[in-house]
């Protein structure tokens, strides 16, 4: 697998064919350097990491011209969907996709064999619907269920999945012989109530952003 820097004349030359749909401008560079799908883009300073080509195609802020064909191309010369960043975190391209509601490229990765409930997100280390969810993109979380993505808690509060919630929140009842702590016996009205997580606990910090800036302009 070999790095180039993002100054590096093709590494320019393959994210400009990638942000810019180029299919033809991309599939000659493809042609001409076996071995660049499989590379990955190195890049210094703030936004530091390294980035696989399926990365660059699906980095903030998305929605580029032709995505879903672009990551058919990179695939079918050899890009592995599940690629991770190398760096602050270890998300993929189908969180980063989540992560800019591009349902396009969600669906392009899902189809090329990316792991719709693969952890690592930079939200607690969960999945690219916990990133969906945290940035507040509704289209590519609804999406990702349909794909078969698995909802934690917080997740299934967030897309107001109310019988999951209830399910997975609701503490065991107490024995029908224990008395209550007021000595009463133990009934619904006085034993604890049950604990929901609520919407707010999850987009307090996340609906007001609409994506991740992971800039990687070269």
């Amino acid at each position: 697998m070999q790095s180039l820097e993002s100054g590096d004349p093709l590494a320019v030359a393959v994210t400009a064919a990638i942000w810019g749909g180029d299919l033809p401008g991309l599939r000659g560079l493809l042609d001409t350097h076996p071995a660049l799908a499989a590379s990955r883009i190195v890049k210094r300073g703030a936004a530091a990491g390294e980035r696989s080509l399926l990365l660059i195609a699906t980095d903030w802020p998305g929605h580029h011209p032709d995505t879903a064909e672009v990551i058919r191309t990179l695939v079918a010369a050899g890009a592995d969907p599940g690629a991770r960043f190398v760096g602050a975190h270890a998300e993929t391209p189908l969180h980063w996709a989540a992560s800019n509601d591009d349902v396009e490229a969600v669906d392009a990765l899902v189809a090329a064999g990316a792991d719709v409930n693969a952890p690592g997100a930079v939200l607690g280390g969960g999945t690219p619907l916990t990133d969906a969810c945290g940035f507040g993109q509704w289209r590519a979380a609804r999406r990702l269920l349909d794909l078969g993505a698995r909802p934690d808690l917080q997740d299934a509060a967030a897309l107001g999945l109310l019988d999951r919630v209830g399910s997975s929140s609701r503490p065991a009842p107490p024995p029908r012989t224990s008395p209550a702590p007021s000595g009463r016996p133990a009934t619904a009205a006085n034993c604890p109530p049950r604990t929901f997580c609520c919407l707010a606990e999850r987009t307090s910090t996340g609906s007001a952003t609409t994506g991740s800036p992971r800039s990687t302009s070269p």
